[in-house]
C-alpha cells in the first residue's frame, strides 16, 4: 500500500531466496513438528504472528517457517485452532488507528495526524472488503472506532 498514499513508486522490497516448500535448510536442527509446537506455544504466550517469526529467526535460526513446515505461520495456527477471528494485519492497523484517535483527542489541532488517521482508516476499509470477499471476515463486519478499541484491549 505504499503507492497509494505517498509519492514513492513502492518497488523496493526484500526478496526471499528461491527454495522448495517443506524442504528444511541445511544445518537446521528442528523438525517441522517442533517448529509448529514452538509457533503454537509462542502464540499461547500472547505473541503476535510477526513477533513469532522474528523470535524463531533470532533464537532458533529458522529462516522461514514456510520453508521448514510447508505451511505459512497463520495456517499453522489455524490448524491448531489458535487464531483470532480478525486477521493479524488488520488488527495491527486497528491498533494504529486506536492509538492515533487517542492522540488526536488529546491534541485536537494536530492536523497532520488527522490526515494520517484518515489514510489508516481507508486502508482498514480496503482490507475489510478484501477479507470479506475472501471469507476471512463475516459479511456483516464493519469498522467502528469504538469496537476497534475493544478489540485492541482484548488483544493486549
Amino acid at each position: 500500500m505504499a503507492k497509494m498514499h505517498s509519492k514513492k513508486k513502492g518497488k523496493s522490497k526484500s526478496r526471499k531466496p528461491i527454495t522448495e516448500k517443506g524442504k528444511p535448510p541445511e544445518g537446521l536442527e528442528l523438525s517441522a513438528k517442533q517448529v509448529e509446537e514452538l509457533v503454537v506455544g509462542y502464540y499461547k504466550q500472547g505473541m503476535r504472528p510477526a513477533m513469532i517469526g522474528e523470535k524463531l529467526k533470532r533464537e532458533h535460526s529458522v529462516p522461514d517457517i514456510e520453508q521448514v513446515t510447508g505451511k505459512r505461520l497463520v495456517r499453522v495456527l489455524k490448524e491448531h485452532g489458535q487464531t483470532n477471528p480478525v486477521p493479524p494485519d488488520l488488527l495491527d492497523l486497528l491498533a494504529k488507528a486506536v492509538n492515533l484517535q487517542k492522540h488526536i483527542e488529546r491534541n485536537k489541532r494536530d492536523t497532520n495526524n488527522t490526515i494520517r488517521l484518515k489514510r489508516i482508516e481507508s486502508k482498514i476499509w480496503r482490507l475489510t472488503k478484501y477479507y470479506i470477499r475472501q471469507g476471512a471476515l463475516p459479511g456483516t463486519w464493519r469498522y467502528d472506532p469504538k469496537q476497534a478499541e475493544l478489540l485492541i484491549k482484548g488483544r493486549a
